[in-house]
């Protein structure tokens, strides 16, 4: 199985048809059809569920995607990293994230590196935490911005401080005495819409003082989180950071207190890697940018 047949087939997976590979890759549909005959014929395996108007992966499938995945993002990356040697802060950066943290950091971080460096280009891939981190372990990105706690063998890592959570409300629904927090007790029979992640803790918390927390949805988006908040289904709990997200005038958020839960990013790159000239000139600014002495680990 040669590299053209890898990309081809990683592009119909990708693009979800044949079609629309084709065109990316710039070949006819009916040779992009032969060539994955023959790699089927050549593996002795059926990758695709024929019948289909959109692509099915078989198990076979499956496997070979996930290792396509993986050996093309080190081919690709080995090639960067080769090309990148002396030429100086340019080509591009592969930057995996999590939705709220990538708000907080990413457009004010890009903005500033792009005004040093001006022919760095950006690829930015969005995923929940143990997705990001998959795609660092695959080379298909170089950073990863999450959540999720790294293995400090495997993973270089810079630690933000401990962000709040806050509640997401409508204005009109607004509950809390005070103007700016909201008491953990005072949210005994709202609605409220959790992060799956962060819920057994949150759940745990209401337990020690008494009450049942009225859950209505737990999800791992908070966009989304954001949006059913915004169409008044209850109160979103988000880290501070996903104020930068808001769009409604109608919505205000108030810190959760009694008691406080917190949440932090991690931005993580594998150890014992070359990075790309332009990835660490990135994480160089992002020290600059973000971080205060103490808050860098992984180390190790």
């Amino acid at each position: 199985m040669e590299i053209k047949d890898m990309r081809a087939f990683y592009a119909i997976v990708e693009e979800g048809n044949i079609s629309h590979a084709a065109q990316r890759l710039d070949i006819a549909q009916p040779a992009l059809s032969r060539q994955m005959k023959r790699l089927e014929t050549a593996l002795g395996v059926q990758l695709f569920e024929r019948g289909s108007r959109r692509i099915r992966l078989t198990d076979a499938g499956r496997v070979m995607y996930a290792r396509v995945e993986h050996i093309l993002g080190m081919v690709d990356g080995t090639v960067r990293e080769i090309t990148e040697i002396g030429s100086g802060v340019a080509g591009s950066v592969r930057i995996g994230t999590i939705t709220s943290s990538g708000a907080m950091l990413l457009p004010e971080l890009i903005t500033e590196f792009h005004s040093r460096y001006p022919n760095v280009t950006y690829q930015i891939w969005e995923a929940e935490g143990s997705r990001i981190l998959e795609l660092l372990d695959n080379r298909v990105i170089e950073i990863g911005v999450t959540r999720t706690q790294v293995d400090s063998k495997v993973y270089e890592s810079i630690v933000l401080p401990n962000e709040p959570f806050v509640l997401i409300m409508n204005k009109n629904d607004e509950i809390g005495e005070a103007k700016d927090v909201v008491r953990m007790e005072e949210l005994k029979d709202v609605p409220i819409i959790i992060p799956l992640r962060w819920q057994s803790v949150f759940v745990s918390n209401c337990h020690k003082l008494g009450f049942e927390p009225n859950v209505v949805c737990v999800s791992d988006s908070i966009v989304q989180d954001l949006l059913l908040a915004k169409m008044d289904m209850g109160m979103a709990l988000v880290p501070i950071s996903s104020k930068n997200l808001l769009t409604d005038g109608n919505l205000i958020y108030k810190k959760l207190v009694e008691p406080e839960m917190s949440t932090h990013t991690v931005v993580a790159w594998l150890k014992n890697r070359t990075l790309s000239s332009s990835s660490e000139h990135l994480i160089n600014l992002f020290r600059e940018m973000y971080l205060s002495e103490g808050t860098e680990g992984g180390r190790g």
